[in-house]
């Protein structure tokens, strides 16, 4: 089978597709034939040298791809009743330190990592969930929200903040959301109750909309003290970027969210998309064979949605 691997990460980093021999599921985990993989900035980081961080420890070869939509094609000893071949599923590969992940051709995948599908999307849109969704999840489970709660969101525009938006939202938390001016009537229409455009002085923005701040922050365009700043003191603040946690002022509860793989939040995430509750974008397509170009287009900027392989 073919599978993208990051070879010398860093300045010289060579992202080539190899032929290797497809695995096979262990106990507990499916093996998955991918129909669609997306293309993430934690690739770019994979690929810029995250070997050098405290993450993972240096090896030769990275495999890359942490969202997948695919179909079961073999399943592993006590996988679970759940799962069987021919099953429509979607899934994260949530570890940096493998050889091979989810872009390629079939992915081995730990069964708590694994959900059946949605029914109502195709499986490009379907490869966007696991990661943003998920991360957007948590984010939002660590700061324990009620109605009563007023939350800023940065990067709304972004996968992780436009689900978070939309999240939010259904909940009925007043969202305060920024994002570039352009984007404002995306970020309205996904459930934003107030905006501020990027460039503005968030926390004076802020505390013109909310007197004395709001009671938490999800940081998802890694802002970091400015965003800090517009959170009331002995408030909440996630973030989902370890360089960009700030230091807990005024008594704020600061945490940093890192994804994990979680069935029943897949499942959650599956059921909102089935409902039409929660909105999947893709911006752009490209074969396996263009992972170099999809990277390229990843590194530009400017994407609203995901990019997506297709095997």
């Amino acid at each position: 089978m073919r599978a993208v691997v990051v070879r010398h990460p860093g300045p010289k980093a060579v992202v080539e597709i190899i032929e290797v021999p497809t695995p096979e599921p262990g106990p507990g985990a499916v093996r998955v034939k991918v129909a669609a993989a997306t293309v993430n900035p934690v690739d770019l980081m994979v690929r810029n040298g995250v070997g050098g961080t405290p993450f993972a420890a240096p090896r030769d070869q990275w495999g890359i791809g942490w969202d997948v939509a695919g179909v079961i094609d073999a399943v592993g000893a006590g996988a679970g009743a759940d799962f069987a071949v021919g099953q429509a599923v979607i899934g994260i590969s949530d570890r940096l330190d493998v050889a091979l992940a989810a872009q390629s051709d079939y992915v081995v995948l730990e069964a708590q990592n694994v959900a059946p599908a949605p029914t109502s999307v195709p499986a490009t849109a379907a490869a966007t969930i696991p990661l943003n969704g998920l991360t957007a999840l948590q984010a939002l489970a660590a700061l324990e929200l009620t109605a009563a709660d007023s939350l800023l969101i940065t990067g709304a525009a972004g996968a992780v903040g436009g689900f978070a938006v939309e999240l939010a939202a259904a909940q009925g938390i007043r969202v305060i959301a920024s994002a570039s001016a352009a984007d404002e009537p995306t970020v309205r229409s996904l459930g934003a109750t107030d905006f501020i455009p990027r460039g503005a002085n968030l926390p004076d923005a802020v505390r013109a909309l909310v007197p004395g701040g709001v009671t938490a922050a999800l940081d998802a365009a890694a802002l970091g003290p400015e965003t800090l700043a517009a959170v009331r003191a002995r408030g909440r603040f996630v973030s989902i970027s370890v360089p960009a946690t700030p230091i807990p002022l005024r008594g704020t509860e600061v945490t940093t969210v890192l994804v994990h793989a979680d069935r029943p939040q897949l499942d959650e995430l599956v059921a909102l998309v089935d409902k039409g509750h929660l909105t999947l974008r893709v911006a752009e397509t490209y074969p396996l064979a263009a992972v170099t170009a999809a990277h390229q287009r990843l590194a530009s900027g400017g994407l609203r949605g995901r990019l997506v392989l297709i095997p």
